[in-house]
């Protein structure tokens, strides 16, 4: 059996909102990696989750149904899912799968922190 090789990190910004820093590959091996990130977010108080895909080594098929399960567990809990750094290869296939039209994509992360609403 495969490892994952895949870590990710999680870094509250503004009270409300979770980075979630991907580095390595996103497959079916990174499902645990992918979810146990988004939980911790999301006892954090998470209303936005934003998926940093700066590091990002590769990712397949599997990996794409990976986020649409977090896409779908995210609009349960009435979150947004947004993204960054998602580089031309990737966008492409966002675009291909639909994925742009429900998960919000910036170039960058400061582009996203300007798009975010002001912790209260």
């Amino acid at each position: 059996m495969s490892q994952p090789n895949v870590t990710m990190k999680v870094r509250p910004v503004n009270g409300k909102s979770c980075f979630i820093d991907i580095q390595g590959e996103v497959t079916a091996w990174a499902e645990n990696a992918l979810m146990d990130a988004y939980n911790q977010a999301t006892s954090a108080g998470a209303k936005e989750i934003i998926l940093n895909f700066a590091q990002l080594d590769f990712m397949n098929s599997s990996g794409i149904g990976l986020l649409v399960t977090l896409l779908i567990r995210v609009k349960r809990q009435n979150q947004r899912l947004l993204a960054c750094h998602l580089g031309e290869h990737y966008q492409q296939i966002f675009e291909l799968t639909r994925l742009n039209e429900v998960i919000d994509i910036y170039k960058t992360e400061a582009d996203v922190l300007r798009s975010l609403p002001i912790a209260g």
